[in-house]
């Protein structure tokens, strides 16, 4: 974009314009076909312009849009009953994207206190590294400096503790905290996975302390780790949960679910939204929830992940000098790098591939939950070419 675009110069977008999709490639103005392994930043899990998504948002579209939550709205209860059936939860809000959900469940979690009569337990504790949105609050959760600097005070409430220390969090916890918030996989913090011992101690420390258990399942829900939701690996259920990105298949969406005690403090007037749980999203909603909620979908997740994990493995041992390690689960992927992550993500442009930048020098391989094996080849060549061109550059 140049400087004369009427748009914020927040982004600093690449040159690529995109006409149409199909799968997990896109198509620019001329022509040119690009393998998609970012996917919207983990958004596009069933790749582009899915036959089934695509008929049901036509559906819907030649229907109804928009009617707001003063009335009932029957897709936006079908879409909650399928997801509490299918997870820990017995209440869904629907919101409009992540941050809204995070919004959500910092409330939930605070309210929860206030209604059992303990105000003072408010505060939450997040981990450094973490992602929780761009909203102030959200900011304040994640603890990140690039992303406070500038907007004032940090919004109080908020308290970070280093990732996967938890010495540090039993310290951490007072009279005033009220919940714990974790990604169980950081995904712009550099695909880093919390291990399942440290999930399973989260759990038993809210148990022990009287606190709430929130997971940012954000970026790795909807079987994007090879389960329906990636904290399922540990065996363990939080009490408050925010989903988005994948769970609409592209249409903006998200959802805070929670138990029907951790939602207790919700009443009526608390907390609204004018176009969360729209009739366009709660098609979309649903038609992501036909696919990847039947029978043999994860089991198809992970044998795909496993070849993907194994071919970038080989990468790693024979490119040294470009990458450092495989990181992720299921086909939530991360390649941490030795040169630039950036001149990586450059080089595939080249290659006529497209992937994701995270922290800690890590490029994320993001491909649609239906990818194909030839496309899984197609990825691996492109990745060898741009980690020879790489070497060879640094030579």
């Amino acid at each position: 974009m140049t400087d004369q675009s009427p748009l914020y110069n927040t982004y600093a977008r690449s040159e690529f314009a995109f006409d149409h999709g199909e799968g997990a490639w896109l198509v620019d103005a001329r022509g040119e076909r690009y393998l998609d392994f970012g996917g919207g930043i983990a958004v596009n899990a069933l790749g582009h312009a899915h036959p089934h998504l695509v008929a049901a948002l036509q559906e819907q579209a030649a229907k109804l849009w928009h009617v707001s939550n003063l009335y009932e709205i029957p897709e936006q209860t079908r879409l909650a009953g399928r997801l509490v059936d299918a997870t820990f939860a017995d209440r869904v809000f629907f919101t409009n994207s992540g941050a809204e959900a995070l919004e959500c469940a910092f409330k939930t979690a605070r309210r929860y206190h206030y209604a059992k009569g303990n105000p003072e337990r408010w505060r939450i504790i997040s981990f450094e590294g973490a992602f929780h949105g761009r909203t102030i609050a959200t900011i304040a959760a994640g603890g990140q400096p690039k992303y406070l600097e500038g907007f004032g005070p940090k919004v109080d409430g908020f308290d970070q503790v280093p990732f996967g220390d938890l010495e540090a969090l039993k310290q951490a916890i007072s009279e005033e905290t009220a919940a714990l918030v974790i990604e169980p996989i950081q995904g712009e913090g550099g695909i880093r996975v919390v291990a399942s011992d440290f999930m399973r101690a989260l759990r038993d420390l809210c148990d022990r302390n009287g606190l709430l258990l929130i997971l940012d399942e954000v970026q790795s829900g909807v079987g994007r780790t090879g389960r329906f939701f990636a904290h399922e690996w540990s065996g363990i259920g939080p009490d408050i949960m925010a989903v988005a990105k994948a769970i609409g298949g592209g249409f903006p969406m998200g959802a805070c679910l929670a138990t029907e005690e951790a939602a207790s403090g919700m009443v009526p007037g608390i907390h609204g939204t004018t176009y969360g749980g729209n009739p366009l999203a709660m098609s979309a909603g649903n038609a992501v929830l036909d696919i990847v909620l039947a029978d043999g979908f994860f089991d198809g997740v992970n044998d795909r992940a496993n070849r993907l994990k194994q071919g970038l493995a080989s990468l790693v041992d024979r490119y040294p000098g470009v990458f450092e390690e495989v990181r992720g689960q299921g086909l939530m992927l991360g390649l941490k790098c030795v040169v630039s992550n950036v001149a990586l993500v450059r080089q595939l442009y080249a290659n006529h591939m497209l992937t994701v930048p995270a922290g800690d020098n890590v490029v994320r391989i993001l491909p649609p939950l239906v990818i194909t094996d030839e496309e899984i080849g197609v990825a691996l060549d492109r990745l060898e070419a741009a980690a020879a061109e790489l070497s060879q550059q640094s030579e």
